[in-house]
C-alpha cells in the first residue's frame, strides 16, 4: 500500500467515527425536556395527535458511545487504519506461527514417545496406527485410495506386491525421496508389428491366453529391449522400480489395448517426495502404517 493510500484510509476512518461520535452528541441536546417543555415536531394527526420528539435514554447513548471508544481502541491495537501494523504487532502470518508453534510442541511430546517404538510395535499400537491412518488420509489416499488399494497408474498398498521393494527402509526411502519410473518408448524401434509379437510375449510371462507364434517372435525383442530392467526371467528389478512381469497384478491393465499402449509409449510415474514437509517421527509412523496394511513382508518384486 503506497503513502497516500495510507493516509487517505486512516483519516477517512478517523473522520468517519467522530463524525458518528459527533451525531450522537448532537442528537442527544434536541429536544431537550429537562425542564418540563413538551417539545414536539411538526407532525400532527386528527389535530390533536402529535409527535413527540424525546431524546434517547442516558444509558443508551453511553452504549453508542462506548461502542465508538472500544473501536478507536481496537484500530489502535490491530491493524486496521491503512498500513498501521498497530501497537500489539497483531498478524494473521504471527497468530498462525504461534498456533502452529503450540502445536508442534504437543505433537513433538507425543512423537518421541512413539519414535522410540520399533515397527513391530507400532503397528500393534492402536493409537499410533489412528494417528499414521489420518497422515494417510491427509496425504496418501488422493492418489492410492481411502482403502488403499489404490487405482489405475497408483499401486496398491494393501498387498505383498512391492515395486519398490516393502521393507522398511525401502518404504521409508519412497515415502521421503519420492519415485521417478521411467517405462522407455519403444513403439519407434519395434514398429506397430514389433510391439504387438511384445505383448504376446509379456502375455505369456504372466501365463495369460496369448498367440504362440507371435509370442516366440516377441521374445527376441523383449530379450533386446526388456530384460535390462525386468530380467530375464521377466521377475523385474526393485531397485530401478522395473515389475514382476510374470504375476497377475497390473498398475495399467493387462489387455492388449493397455499393454500397446504401455510398450509402444512407454509410462512415467512419479510419487511426489513428501520429506520436506513431515517431520521424521509422521513418516516413520507412516512407514509402519503401510507395512500393516501391507501385512508379511514377502520377497515378491511384482506391483504393475
Amino acid at each position: 500500500m503506497t503513502s497516500g493510500w495510507h493516509w487517505f484510509i486512516a483519516l477517512f476512518t478517523i473522520l468517519n467515527i467522530a463524525a458518528c461520535l459527533w451525531l450522537i452528541v448532537w442528537t442527544s441536546r434536541q429536544g431537550d425536556t429537562s425542564k418540563g417543555a413538551m417539545d414536539t415536531l411538526d407532525h400532527s394527526w386528527d389535530g390533536d395527535l402529535r409527535e413527540r420528539n424525546n431524546p434517547l435514554p442516558r444509558w443508551w447513548l453511553f452504549l453508542f458511545v462506548g461502542t465508538i471508544i472500544w473501536g478507536f481502541g481496537y484500530l489502535a491495537w490491530y491493524p486496521g487504519l491503512g498500513a498501521f501494523e498497530g501497537v500489539g504487532n497483531w498478524s494473521q502470518v504471527s497468530q498462525y506461527e504461534a498456533e502452529r508453534e503450540r502445536v508442534d510442541a504437543v505433537y513433538q511430546q507425543k512423537f518421541a514417545t512413539l519414535a522410540a517404538m520399533d515397527y513391530d510395535a507400532l503397528q500393534n499400537h492402536s493409537e499410533s496406527m489412528e494417528i499414521a491412518g489420518r497422515l494417510y488420509g491427509a496425504n496418501c489416499a488422493t492418489c492410492h485410495g481411502s482403502d488403499a488399494r489404490g487405482a489405475t497408474g497408483f499401486p496398491n498398498l494393501a498387498d505383498d506386491e512391492w515395486i519398490w521393494g516393502g521393507t522398511a527402509a525401502a518404504i521409508t526411502h519412497t515415502i521421503v525421496n519420492g519415485r521417478v519410473a521411467a517405462m522407455p518408448a519403444w513403439g519407434p524401434a519395434l514398429g506397430d508389428d514389433g510391439v504387438k509379437a511384445t505383448v504376446a510375449y509379456v502375455k505369456s510371462l504372466a501365463g495369460k491366453p496369448h498367440d504362440a507364434a507371435l509370442a516366440a517372435t516377441g521374445e527376441a525383442h523383449y530379450k533386446t529391449m526388456c530384460i535390462a530392467c525386468h530380467g530375464a526371467d521377466g521377475k523385474g528389478m526393485q531397485v530401478l522400480g522395473a515389475p514382476n512381469l510374470t504375476d497377475d497384478v497390473w498398475l495399467y491393465g493387462s489387455d492388449d489395448d493397455v499393454l500397446t499402449e504401455t510398450i509402444a509409449n512407454g509410462r512415467n510415474g512419479n510419487m511426489p517426495a513428501h520429506g520436506n514437509f513431515l517431520s521424521t517421527e509422521e513418516i516413520k509412523l507412516l512407514t509402519a502404517y503401510v507395512m500393516r496394511l501391507a501385512g508379511p513382508t514377502t520377497a515378491s518384486t511384482g506391483g504393475r
